[in-house]
């Protein structure tokens, strides 16, 4: 009988990782991708939207347009 209470109690050594969850990882890694690049996409993109402005109007040369 104490035999198998210990059994109950004893803790199960897994080693590694299964395939499920690895998939919640990559899951979650590609929601947080997703997250960000909505909440950062608008600032981004204007970002690059006015540095091309600047080197196509040649403004980026000179040191007075830079803020």
């Amino acid at each position: 009988m104490i035999e198998f209470f210990r059994n109950l109690t004893s803790r199960r050594d897994d080693e590694g990782a299964s395939a499920v969850e690895y998939g919640l990882l990559v899951a979650g890694i590609a929601a947080l991708i997703v997250a960000i690049v909505f909440v950062f996409g608008g600032v981004i993109r204007d970002a690059f939207n006015d540095t091309c402005g600047k080197v196509k109007t040649g403004a980026a040369t000179t040191a007075a347009t830079c803020s």
